[in-house]
C-alpha cells in the first residue's frame, strides 16, 4: 500500500498525491466510524447502554473486558511477531490504481483499511479495538473509538510523502523492514499498557 500511493506513483498516474491521501485518510476514518458505531450499537443491545454509561458496575465490567482484550492482543502480538493472524487473506485490489481516479481508490482503500477486518489482519490490536468498541455499549462511543482507530491506521501513508524517485522508494521499503521488529514490540507494549490502565481505572471506579 505504502509503495503504491506515493508522489512518485501518483505522478506516473497523473494524479495528485495530497488529494488522494486526503481521501484515503477520510475513507479510513469513515470505515472506523462505521464499524465502531455498529459494534457499539450491538454492545448496547447486549449489555444495555444505560448501565454501561452510568452504573459503576457496568463501567467496571466494560473496563475489564477492554483490559482482557488489550492484554490478550499484547500476548498474541508478542508471540506471533508480525505474522498474520487468523482472518481475511485478501489485500486491497491494486488494479483500482489503473481503473479509477485518485480520490476514488484513495477513499476505497482507506475505507477497507479503516474497517480493520476487510483485509489481512497483521496485529491483534485490530481485534482488541473491535471488542473495546462493542464493550463501550454505546454507538457514539464505538464510533469515536473506531474513528481514532481509522485515523491511526491511515497515518503511515504519510511516510511516503518524500518518495519522489525509485531510490527513495527502495530506501523507504528498507527502512520499514528494519523497523518492523520495533513496531511489533511497541504495539505489544502499548496494548499491555492500555490493558493495565483499564484495570487501574476499574479498580478506582469500584
Amino acid at each position: 500500500m505504502l509503495g503504491s500511493i506515493t508522489p512518485l506513483g501518483q505522478r506516473g498516474r497523473i494524479a495528485g498525491w495530497s488529494w488522494t491521501v486526503g481521501f484515503y485518510v477520510a475513507g479510513s476514518v469513515a470505515g472506523g466510524v462505521l464499524i465502531g458505531a455498529a459494534l457499539g450499537a450491538a454492545g448496547a443491545l447486549l449489555i444495555g447502554a444505560a448501565p454501561a454509561a452510568t452504573d459503576a458496575a457496568g463501567q467496571t465490567s466494560a473496563l475489564m473486558v477492554a483490559a482482557a482484550a488489550a492484554l490478550a492482543a499484547a500476548a498474541a502480538d508478542a508471540l506471533l511477531r508480525g505474522r498474520p493472524l487468523p482472518g481475511p487473506t485478501r489485500q486491497v485490489n491494486e488494479d483500482w490504481l489503473h481503473l479509477y481516479r485518485g480520490w476514488l481508490y484513495g477513499a476505497g482503500f482507506g475505507l477497507q483499511l479503516g474497517l480493520g477486518v476487510a483485509t489481512v489482519v497483521t496485529t491483534a490490536g485490530v481485534y482488541a479495538t473491535l471488542v473495546i468498541a462493542a464493550a463501550s455499549g454505546s454507538m457514539a462511543a464505538g464510533a469515536a473509538i473506531g474513528g481514532v482507530f481509522g485515523f491511526a491506521r491511515a497515518l503511515p501513508v504519510l511516510l511516503a510523502a518524500r518518495v519522489r524517485s525509485t531510490d527513495a522508494l527502495l530506501e523507504m521499503d528498507a527502512g520499514l523492514r528494519r523497523l518492523q521488529p520495533l513496531a511489533v514490540s511497541s504495539a505489544a507494549a502499548g496494548q499491555a499498557a492500555l490493558g493495565a490502565a483499564a484495570i487501574a481505572m476499574a479498580v478506582l471506579i469500584r
